[in-house]
């Protein structure tokens, strides 16, 4: 069982994009959404400015896992925490549909990680089932971006 409080936070984490999935698939929405708030903040725009935040983010999750771990391990927990964060500035930058595949690949290589850091017992028991709750709602958002944006 996921504890409440990091299912609602987590839960609420994916509320942009979420935003920017049903932005995109109603564009007559997200054009009066877009004159109400901006156009950064509809659509694919929010989910890959936000995207990026978040792959960073959670490099600093998986560094704090890393320090729990010791020697070789630990070092090599470190090195991995900093993909995701490396993967998103390096990878987003070259287009919204470019950059929202980039952070589809971004988002299973982090639960990938979120697997080994988990496997090594560097996690809570529940850590699995809430990534891979959040990362399939991420990764399907970012989908219906890149297939109607």
């Amino acid at each position: 069982m996921i504890p409440r409080a990091p299912l609602l936070l987590g839960l609420a984490g994916t509320l942009p994009f979420i935003w920017g999935a049903i932005t995109t698939a109603l564009p007559d929405f997200a054009l009066s959404a877009a004159q109400m708030i901006g156009p950064r903040f509809v659509g694919p725009y929010i989910q890959l400015f936000y995207g990026a935040v978040i792959l960073s983010f959670m490099s600093g999750v998986l560094w704090g896992f890393a320090t729990k771990a010791e020697g070789k391990q630990a070092a090599t927990g470190y090195v991995l925490s900093v993909l995701p964060a490396l993967w998103a500035f390096l990878m987003t930058g070259a287009g919204p549909t470019s950059a929202g595949i980039y952070l589809i690949a971004g988002f299973a290589g982090l639960l990938a990680l979120d697997w080994l850091f988990s496997r090594w017992g560097l996690t809570p028991p529940w850590w699995m089932r809430l990534r891979v709750l959040l990362s399939a709602i991420v990764v399907t958002c970012l989908c219906i971006g890149v297939i109607l944006g």
